[in-house]
């Protein structure tokens, strides 16, 4: 049973932080095509365009762009809740749940899920609404200043740091005598 349940945890740990990892990380550099293409703060002039009707649709296409990811990250960030239900099960079936590498993974995976629930997601969201502001499609200050992009981009970073270290210490398991 401690075998399924890992098998488990692991395509959990797979199918939904993966998805999130991406979808966030793709997120800032969309963010800032979409401010180059509405000619807003940050422009950038690239091929998108500055302006105008082509910059217009350049930045309708990235804001629907950002929207999905958006949503990917939130559903995927749902089914991510699996991740550790199925963790604390395979670690209770291992009788490892006071080792030291479990502890901190238990903890490095709250501040992840912290990062993302309080940090990522609703600076997403900041970005959307900037981008879409007053109904008019017009991409404002408030949502596409570099600065925020780039805290956005350092907040996705961090989180998925934060995954990445779990994942090391999943694998290699300090001291871990399991055999699994």
């Amino acid at each position: 049973m401690t075998k399924i349940l890992l098998i488990l945890h692991v395509l959990a740990a797979v199918i939904a932080v993966g998805p999130v990892t991406v979808a966030g990380s793709m997120f800032p550099a969309a963010a800032r095509r979409a401010a180059g293409a509405s000619g807003g703060p940050g422009a950038s002039g690239g091929p998108a365009g500055a302006g105008g009707a082509g910059g217009a649709v350049g930045a309708g296409a990235e804001t629907a762009a950002m929207r999905l990811l958006h949503r990917i990250c939130r559903v995927y960030a749902a089914v991510g809740l699996a991740v550790p239900v199925f963790g604390f099960a395979t670690a209770a079936g291992l009788h490892v749940l006071g080792t030291p590498w479990l502890i901190v993974s238990i903890v490095l995976t709250g501040a992840a899920a912290l990062v993302l629930a309080l940090l990522v997601l609703p600076a997403q969201e900041a970005v959307l609404a900037g981008l879409t502001g007053g109904g008019t499609g017009a991409a404002t200050a408030a949502g596409i200043e570099p600065a925020r992009i780039r805290r956005l981009a350092m907040l996705t970073g961090t989180f998925n740091l934060l995954w990445a270290t779990v994942t090391v210490l999943m694998i290699v398991r300090p001291g871990s005598t399991t055999g699994v």
